[in-house]
């Protein structure tokens, strides 16, 4: 049934269940003269009508659902017309998965995809248009972690916190995932170069920006005094002294010394429409560390040419108020840049210290124990309790970078049984026949994990388009991390129970052919979502 895939369209999810939406929906006076004469019915949204399967175990039967409840929703009984099933059937359209059949059953209307189609479709010519986000974006988006300013002095491994280290991890994998939009990334702020804390980075596989030791950007800085001096926030001192002594909300870090520069952080967001910020933000002291901190983001925007530059201002819970006191200063200084804060929930790690912990975490483990959570949840480590971290079993990072590896070695192992003639070279995918992947673990790992791929990347890139959202972002940083363990469950048992290089028999090379072909794009798979984390894959067990 390849007549019914376009050309050179990728096959997606979100287009299919549209059409298939689409077809059962019909025309809205069609699906009314279906109904029992009960007037005005209520017409569920089209996202709503079906369902994806992902379990293997529904996936012997169906690959896509319309539960009995939105059939009787629909039409009459439940009872699903001829022209409609006919349209089901008869699905085509872009990007849209071939339909090989379809029935009713007592779950609902279950729809079969025409599998050796779509393994040829997704697999001939090799598999990069899944590989990356469906469309490209425009825009600069400066990467800024608190965690790494001077306070006054340049954090160290000794000083750093857990929480704080996710924020870095955080804004590092932000940085591959908006890149990869297409998004101009920079990082913020820039770290003396042969610190202790770059150094460290790196052993982690971040590399941060830095600039030489002795440099400065004491010009910026006194730029950023001068504009706050004379902003039109700034508080002077008859102001001051009409507000009541509880009228200020939380008075951070206040200097009460004659002369002290304050900038009321309240009226700018509220004069300027800014939604999400504490309403107790108040009256702010400036200080150095301050104007440290905004000459900083002022020097990483200053060579975004893009009409639209993003701050994401990437935090702990613990210093949220403190950063968006930043923000409203940066704000009040004249900056116009769109500004978010993504805010990260605390690690807690009973008994333990940054130094100890590393050393029983490799970088992927790291990784993958600090970005795996949703970024508002707190992480919990305890590397005294056995299974505290996931450094073993089907969880955690090492176990991802295992299987990565096992795909390494299979191709290989393959390689060499050329060299000796017991295989021949994989051949044109023309040459061969897709209906031979007949396992379900074949159909699941090209149906829940190659085939959804790049509308995860484009769904994760999305969250910064949202307008009028509030100071905070959501965004499902976590994702990667769970694709990844998800896909190695599913490939390490598809791979312990299924013999991919066979006996060198004519007879039995399609099948293995075809396997050979899954397996390569999976691979793929494995390093474009591992260059999302920063880490490079792992060829050799």
């Amino acid at each position: 049934m390849m007549e019914n895939i376009e050309a050179l369209s990728p096959l997606r999810i979100t287009p299919t269940v549209r059409a298939l939406s689409s077809a059962l929906r019909g025309k809205r006076e069609d699906v009314h003269g279906s109904s029992r004469g009960n007037g005005d019915r209520v017409f569920p949204e089209p996202e709503k009508l079906w369902f994806k399967e992902s379990s293997a175990k529904n996936l012997r039967n169906r690959d896509f659902l319309s539960p009995t409840t939105m059939l009787n929703t629909l039409y009459a009984d439940g009872q699903v017309p001829p022209a409609v099933m006919s349209r089901v059937l008869s699905l085509r359209g872009s990007g849209v998965l071939p339909v090989a059949g379809g029935e009713v059953m007592g779950e609902g209307l279950r729809v079969r995809v025409d599998r050796a189609a779509a393994f040829r479709a997704v697999l001939a010519g090799g598999a990069a248009e899944y590989l990356k986000p469906l469309s490209q974006r425009h825009g600069c988006v400066v990467l800024n972690c608190p965690a790494l300013h001077p306070k006054p002095n340049t954090p160290s491994p000794d000083t750093m916190s857990l929480g704080q280290l996710r924020t870095v991890l955080l804004a590092d994998h932000m940085g591959a995932l908006l890149r990869r939009q297409g998004f101009a990334v920079s990082f913020c702020p820039a770290l003396p170069e042969d610190s202790d804390i770059v150094n460290f980075l790196r052993a982690l596989g971040i590399d941060w920006p830095t600039a030489p030791t002795n440099w400065t950007n004491e010009e910026r800085e006194e730029k950023i005094q001068e504009l706050l001096e004379n902003s039109q926030y700034r508080e002077r001192e008859m102001e001051r002294g009409r507000r009541t002594s509880g009228g200020g909300g939380r008075k951070a870090e206040e200097d009460e010394s004659e002369g002290a520069l304050r900038v009321n952080l309240k009226r700018v967001f509220q004069e300027e429409g800014l939604l999400g910020y504490d309403p107790s933000l108040g009256t702010c002291t400036v200080n150095r560390d301050s104007v440290s901190h905004l000459a900083q983001l002022d020097l990483s925007t200053a060579d975004c040419t893009a009409a639209m530059v993003t701050a994401l201002h990437v935090t702990s819970c613990q210093d949220e108020f403190r950063q968006q006191q930043i923000a409203m200063l940066w704000r009040a200084s004249g900056a116009k840049h769109t500004q978010r804060h993504l805010v990260c929930g605390p690690v807690k790690t009973p008994g333990s210290h940054l130094t100890d912990i590393i050393k029983v975490m490799t970088s992927a483990t790291v990784r993958f124990e600090l970005l795996s959570t949703v970024h508002t949840s707190p992480v919990t480590l305890d590397v005294k309790r056995e299974g505290g971290v996931s450094t073993k079993g089907p969880r955690g990072g090492v176990f991802v970078m295992y299987n990565c590896a096992r795909l390494h070695t299979l191709f290989d192992s393959y390689e060499r049984g050329v060299e000796k003639g017991l295989y021949p070279e994989i051949p044109e995918d023309s040459q061969l026949d897709f209906s031979a992947l007949k396992e379900e673990g074949e159909w699941l790992l090209l149906f829940n994990y190659l085939i959804p791929f790049s509308e995860l990347l484009e769904q994760l890139g999305q969250a910064l388009d949202s307008e009028g959202g509030g100071a905070r972002v959501n965004i499902k940083t976590e994702q990667i991390c769970k694709f990844l363990v998800s896909l190695s469950k599913d490939f390490s048992s598809y791979y312990n129970r299924v013999h991919v290089l066979g006996e060198p028999l004519p007879h039995l090379f399609n099948q293995m052919f075809c396997r050979l072909y899954l397996l390569r794009a999976l691979r793929e798979l494995y390093h474009s979502a591992l260059d999302t984390l920063n880490l490079p894959p792992i060829r050799q067990l």
